[in-house]
């Protein structure tokens, strides 16, 4: 499919990069593509930044058919600008594509846009310590329909946004609150798709553990309220005695892209690990015995979070004296420095998007 290229000629004044916040800003341009029964995917194209124009009966807006994805380009101190494991993005697009009547698109063909896009806008790419250029790849349903149904049409666009940190504390430890009132997804669902319904589901939750003085929201399973799933923003993790435990994949949490590099990077330096169900009464009785170490999510946009404290029903569990741990430490620092070039890649995971 030929790509169209059509540049601003109004280009907007560029950020400070010491200022930035998360996805406030975006870049003069954004890759446009569109399907139809008739011709498939087609009239690729980059082009500025600009709105987009539906239909009151858009689809997408009744009855949320779309998916997305979120990865970042990094400027290394060379001045090279790199991607981390987009390929895994483009694949996993297209998991959440199908488990919500999507077509596909093709994976490389998608991945080039966005290496040209970011080519087209490179200086956007923000150069201060732990900034990146946040890429946001989008699907949603065009027909103009009230009927419920997949829509026959649909639109896919990437924007882009330079970006500092994702939470105000930066890698410092958050607080997190454990909700047993509210459950955002069940095995079956959607769970494990990056689709608009299970952020939706996760506002309310996430509000009120803000209220109370958290960062962010713990979810237990839906059906008995007592294993323990995902943060809101990321995958978690326990250090128990030595070992580093997530939650298995069952079918109702995101497969991260983050979450599999660490558990990558643990199973290579022979940390043992444990994927499975983890009760949240397992975690409180291994507070209480000081076997729980550390406790971190993971996620592209964060990264690592360390968190310093989890609240469920009346236990406040404090963890490793509100101190980032070793275990997180060390996890940061080795995928950061993979990320912006400070390091080798001993895994291919790195793809160049271009000089700037």
């Amino acid at each position: 499919m030929e790509l169209r290229i059509t540049k601003t000629k109004t280009p907007k004044q560029l950020p400070d990069d010491s200022k930035l916040g998360f996805g406030e800003l975006f870049t003069d341009h954004m890759f446009n593509m569109d399907f139809s029964p008739e011709k498939g995917w087609h009239s690729a194209r980059i082009e500025p930044y600009a709105p987009i124009v539906m239909d009151p009966a858009t689809m997408v807006l009744h009855y949320g058919q779309t998916i997305f994805e979120g990865l970042k380009a990094y400027r290394t101190s060379s001045g090279m600008i790199q991607l981390f494991r987009p390929d895994r993005n483009m694949a996993r697009l297209n998991q959440s594509a199908r488990l919500v009547c999507i077509p596909e698109t093709d994976e490389a063909f998608l991945l080039d846009a966005v290496k040209k896009l970011i080519a087209v806008d490179k200086e956007w790419v923000p150069g201060a310590p732990e900034t990146s250029l946040y890429i946001r790849p989008t699907v949603i349903a065009t027909d103009p329909s009230l009927g419920v149904r997949p829509s026959h049409t649909y639109r896919l666009f990437v924007i882009l946004s330079p970006v500092g940190a994702y939470y105000p504390e930066g890698f410092n430890p958050v607080k997190i609150w454990v909700t047993d009132e509210h459950v955002r997804t069940v095995v079956g669902g959607v769970g494990e798709a990056k689709t608009a319904a299970n952020y939706a589901a996760s506002l309310y939750g996430a509000e009120k553990a803000k209220k109370a003085g958290y960062t962010q929201v713990l979810w237990l399973d839906a059906i008995e309220n007592r294993y323990v799933e995902e943060v809101g923003t990321m995958n978690i993790f326990f250090v128990i005695a030595g070992v580093l435990v997530t939650p298995h994949l069952g079918g109702s949490i995101l497969p991260g892209i983050t979450r599999d590099s660490v558990l990558t990077f643990a199973k290579d330096w022979n940390i043992p690990v444990e994927e499975r169900p983890i009760p949240i009464e397992e975690v409180v009785a291994h507070h209480e015995s000081g076997a729980l170490q550390e406790i971190f999510g993971s996620g592209t946009a964060a990264v690592i979070s360390p968190v310093s404290h989890l609240a469920w029903k009346d236990h406040m569990l404090a963890v490793g004296d509100g101190k980032v741990g070793p275990i997180a430490q060390r996890f940061y620092r080795e995928l950061t420095d993979i990320q912006y070039g400070r390091a080798e890649d001993p895994f291919g995971w790195i793809v160049p998007v271009e000089k700037a």
